[in-house]
């Protein structure tokens, strides 16, 4: 199985975008039972979705909590979207290796396969 990295473009502004960041939260967590290497990139207003499915009282936080070992997300696009400071105080790490944004071209000349939320 070729390594995965699901990426999560959707933002927080519609009960379609929920839909999409869990069928990601899920895809990820199917790969991990399945020990298979698997990363999850939170990018764009995905990274909205940080600081929110960080928050208990969310209804997905725990789906969330299963995979956040996963994660990584856009510092720049962070920035752009005014959760900077959210992602500095969670567990999920920054990812900047071009220009500030996570390197698609690094994980596709790693091997991986990338599917996007």
């Amino acid at each position: 199985m070729p390594p995965v990295a699901i990426v999560v473009l959707a933002g927080t502004g519609s009960p379609s975008d929920l839909g999409r960041v869990v069928n990601a939260l899920q895809t990820v967590k199917e790969f991990d039972e399945h020990d298979d290497p698997v990363e999850l990139i939170f990018d764009g207003a995905g990274t909205q979705w940080v600081p929110a499915l960080g928050d208990q009282d969310h209804d997905y936080h725990a789906l969330f909590a299963a995979v956040e070992h996963h994660a990584r997300a856009c510092d720049y696009c962070a920035g752009a979207y005014g959760v900077s400071e959210a992602l500095e105080e969670s567990s999920v790490e920054s990812a900047s290796e071009f220009e500030g944004h996570p390197s698609i071209h690094q994980l596709v000349s790693d091997g991986y396969e990338i599917i996007t939320f």
